[in-house]
């Protein structure tokens, strides 16, 4: 059983930044690529970021490249989302998944085995 746990959300200001964490437990986290994903109210759940499991290929969605960094520490089982420039729209629940195709980085929901419980992240004006 993979169980993977999410912190770092809360309240920020427009302009402000937060880093989320995701901790995997259960099997070995050099197994799996992680991705982030979020999902605002009455939305789909979105693609954000997603990582390999080496970590020396990261891909993300246009909607925050350039403002939000993937990274992950393999030592410590933890991915992270560094989310800076935060903007109104980027109010939602986040979640972390783990692939177990260790080397292609998927964008799809469905193609993530594990998922976290969520952090909400709400940025006010």
């Amino acid at each position: 059983q993979v169980q993977l746990v999410e912190s770092g959300g809360g309240l920020v200001q427009v302009g402000g930044s937060l880093r989320l964490s995701c901790v995997v437990s259960g099997r070995a986290f050099t197994n799996y690529a992680m991705g982030w994903f979020r999902q605002a109210p009455g939305k789909e759940r979105d693609f954000v970021a997603a990582i390999t499991w080496s970590g020396d290929s990261t891909h993300y969605a246009d909607s925050v490249k350039g403002r939000f960094t993937i990274s992950r520490d393999n030592a410590k089982n933890t991915v992270y989302l560094q989310m800076n420039s935060l903007k109104p729209e980027d109010t939602a629940v986040y979640y972390c998944a783990a692939d177990r195709s260790k080397v292609t980085i998927r964008t799809i929901p469905y193609a993530y085995a594990y998922w976290g419980q969520g952090t909400q992240v709400t940025v006010s004006s």
